[in-house]
């Protein structure tokens, strides 16, 4: 190998040098979302003004880390950082409606406590939360980061680009895809596998709406395939296991598909 190869390789590790890593970036996604739920967390604080400062030297820790990743070259890092942190009451209001739909929505849940210490569907949500808020705020890199993260945990992906309404709940969760482009409103409940993804994986379909709409109070069963921009899960709606959906379906719909089972009774053959 010449000479030339070397100083390629050698240029990228001087740039990435200085880029913190992904785990560095989702500790500081964890402590905060430990701040919000301190369930999760030992770390107990002597009063009000010491919990104020660990939020304040987090915020100060985002900013560094959009400094070093030059998430966006242009943009003032400090005011986007403190507008960040100016919104954590809506996260964490919206969070809150998701321990409730997870508790109330899963008799197995003994507690809220217990869904925010132990349920996966949680933690993606939360992290894709975090993670939506970032994005929003146009601020790339660091929340794919995330949401790849919780993915990682817990087999769960969802896109931090993803519209996701209130009171969101995903059972189970493992093998759960949520699409770039995908809108779901309030109240909608998804069970392990569901897919909800594009029809195209076309590079020129990039910028347009290649994922599903889910409207208000849908459940949708294991192993739904849902696909397509164009496709709307209307209101009040169930999606029976191992559906396959490409096409829309009106309010109140029940969709489920009847394969056909036999049972012999191996005594009587």
């Amino acid at each position: 190998m010449d000479w030339a190869f070397y100083r390629q390789i050698f240029e990228k590790q001087q740039q990435a040098d200085a880029i913190p890593s992904n785990e560095e970036i989702n500790g500081w996604a964890l402590q905060v979302i430990r701040l919000l739920f301190p369930e999760q967390s030992k770390q107990v604080f002597p009063d009000m003004y010491a919990l104020k400062e660990e939020f304040e030297r987090l915020e100060n820790e985002l900013c560094h880390i959009m400094n070093a990743t030059k998430a966006c070259q242009d943009c003032n890092n400090e005011q986007l950082a403190s507008v960040f942190f100016e919104q954590l009451p809506d996260l964490y209001q919206i969070l809150n409606t998701d321990v409730q739909a997870i508790f109330s929505g899963d008799p197995a849940a003994r507690s809220e406590f217990e869904v925010v210490r132990t349920y996966p569907g949680f933690f993606a949500i939360s992290f894709y939360r975090l993670a939506n808020c970032l994005f929003k705020m146009d601020i790339p890199l660091i929340p794919r980061i995330l949401t790849e993260y919780a993915h990682s945990k817990t087999g769960i992906d969802i896109h931090p680009a993803a519209e996701i309404g209130e009171y969101f709940h995903i059972d189970h969760g493992t093998g759960v895809v949520i699409g770039e482009s995908c809108v779901i409103g309030k109240n909608v409940k998804l069970y392990q596998g569901v897919t909800l993804g594009a029809l195209s994986v076309a590079k020129s379909m990039a910028f347009t709406k290649r994922h599903p709409t889910v409207q208000d109070y849908v459940i949708i069963y294991s192993g739904a395939t849902i696909l397509g921009g164009q496709t709307v899960i209307g209101h009040d709606s169930i999606i029976g296991g191992n559906v396959w959906l490409t096409k829309s379906v009106p309010p109140h719909s029940t969709v489920y598909h009847n394969p056909a089972i036999t049972v012999h009774d191996k005594s009587k053959v």
